[in-house]
């Protein structure tokens, strides 16, 4: 059913998003920039990448005419840009300057909502670039977000996983709490609307997905006298870990998302069953797209690549059948292909190894037991040094802090070939440790010390960071932001126990 095009290896870090027009293709990543794309051949245009965040670009979406790119960030701003010219067009700074991590225009392109860290919505005048009104949500992040066909309701959601409703005056509709366990990663609502069954009543389809490994398909229902209802349809449970992307086509009858298990599965959206599973990307799948006008799908992902599958049921999309060459764009983009193929392959070297890596991730070497160091000694040829790394005490963050002086002196090893042996191994240890940490999701990273979090809390700037780092900063920076160098409005900390669990399970993948 689908059949794979090409992979754009462009991005130097996680792609974050894929948005199509029905020109351009268009991707962001945490490498700052928003690359953009023709959609003919998936050449990159020639102003392309786009450059003027300061920090990772979260999201980005098309106008309905397809003349301007929004986009968003961690430095809250959400951008406009031409994409006739690729030249900034406004710059919309976010209430209270929190990240800002979704962004979506309303069908007729008049509005644009941005949600952000700290809870909270706004929605601008896209002819005025102005501000018309925000609000917040009760708890959590805003991190997903989408608008009806119709343009009078959108639904945004949250990192604690409420799906809440609201009119574009920004009235807060309704709520479907806990609508995904651990939190939402993305909504999306189908382009067609439904006949309601009751008078005044009209019922739009409407896709999310979340921590809790789900994807899920409500009927919204817009009632004019009472409000509007969620009311779940299908519960997907396609993928094995948490699903963080999901898009609709066109005509609405398939569904797609991306997970951490590194699948892309493809659904028929109203019966609710798997029509096709991909599982092309070596790391956790962060986006997909559907083309509006041509049987394209793009997937992001956090190995840095985009890669374009070509839909070949006939039926979706109208039953229009596309002139586009498969042949053509995968020859065009052969070589870029073969320069990802062989990037994986030295990444694997890389990051794989015999023996003890394969029972324990060297990324853990400092939780390392007595033990555990041990059994890496045997490992490397070292078994006779055992008894003496016992009789010391040495675990697995002693082993790091070894040198040629302690080595020598504190352990006694008297022969000069295992005291240069054991040396040359732990610099070997640390050096591919290094190597692994380069690896690691930026997100995962404390932004302070820039080392993987193990107790991540959020402070009230919105941003996460390692529980002892941030507190050691606001006892000596006299409570500034580290990353805004902001005021911060208050030192209460809360655990970030979504993130803490999904540290988890990629050290558990490593």
């Amino acid at each position: 059913m689908a059949t794979l095009i090409c992979s754009l290896v462009d991005h130097s870090d996680d792609v974050n998003w894929c948005a199509f027009s029905s020109t351009c293709l268009a991707t962001c990543s945490l490498d700052k920039t928003i690359r953009l794309y023709s959609i003919k051949d998936f050449s990159e245009l020639p102003f392309s990448p786009l450059n003027g965040h300061g920090y990772a670009v979260h999201s980005c979406c098309f106008s309905s005419t397809g003349e301007l790119l929004a986009s968003c960030s961690t430095d809250g701003t959400t951008v406009l840009w031409s994409v006739n010219t690729g030249e900034i067009v406004t710059v919309l700074q976010h209430p209270g300057r929190s990240p800002v991590r979704i962004c979506t225009f309303s069908p007729d392109s008049s509005c644009l909502v941005s949600g952000a860290a700290d809870g909270t919505v706004a929605l601008w005048d896209v002819h005025s670039n102005t501000l018309c009104s925000s609000a917040a949500v009760k708890e959590g992040s805003v991190v997903a977000c989408s608008f009806t066909p119709c343009g009078q309701m959108f639904v945004t959601g949250s990192t604690n996983g409420d799906l809440c409703a609201w009119s574009c005056p920004m009235k807060q509709l309704c709520t479907r709490k806990t609508a995904h366990d651990l939190g939402v990663t993305c909504c999306q609502f189908s382009p067609q609307a439904c006949n309601g069954m009751e008078r005044n009543s009209v019922y739009f389809q409407m896709a999310s997905c979340g921590q809790d490994n789900n994807v899920k398909i409500w009927m919204v229902s817009q009632d004019v006298p009472s409000g509007c209802a969620f009311q779940l349809v299908h519960t997907l449970n396609g993928q094995s870990a948490p699903v963080l992307s999901c898009a609709f086509s066109s005509d609405g009858q398939l569904l797609v998302s991306g997970s951490v298990d590194k699948s892309v599965v493809i659904y028929d959206a109203n019966k609710g069953i798997i029509l096709n599973k991909l599982t092309h990307h070596e790391r956790y799948v962060t986006a997909c797209a559907f083309a509006p006008d041509m049987p394209f799908i793009a997937t992001g992902s956090m190995d840095k690549t985009v890669t374009v599958w070509r839909i070949e049921d006939g039926t979706s999309f109208g039953g229009r059948v596309s002139q586009h060459s498969n042949k053509g764009s995968a020859v065009s983009n052969a070589t870029a292909k073969k320069k990802l193929d062989s990037l994986n392959e030295e990444e694997k070297e890389k990051h794989l190894d015999a023996g003890f890596l394969k029972a324990q991730s060297r990324l853990c070497v400092s939780e390392w037991s007595e033990e555990a160091v041990s059994v890496w000694l045997c490992e490397e040829g070292l078994g006779e040094l055992v008894t003496i790394f016992k009789a010391n005490n040495i675990d697995g963050s002693q082993l790091l802090s070894l040198n040629k002086e302690i080595v020598t002196n504190d352990l006694n090893i008297e022969s000069l070939g295992l005291r240069n042996k054991v040396i040359r191994k732990i610099e070997e240890l640390k050096e591919h440790l290094e190597s692994i940490c380069t690896g690691i999701p930026d997100e995962f990273l404390c932004p302070i010390n820039r080392e993987l979090m193990k107790d991540p809390v959020i402070a009230s700037d919105g941003y996460s960071y390692e529980r002892e780092a941030i507190e050691s900063w606001i006892h000596t920076k006299k409570h500034s932001s580290p990353m805004t160098n902001l005021p911060l409005k208050s030192v209460l900390l809360t655990p970030n126990r979504t993130l803490k669990m999904a540290i988890s399970r990629w050290k558990n993948c490593q």
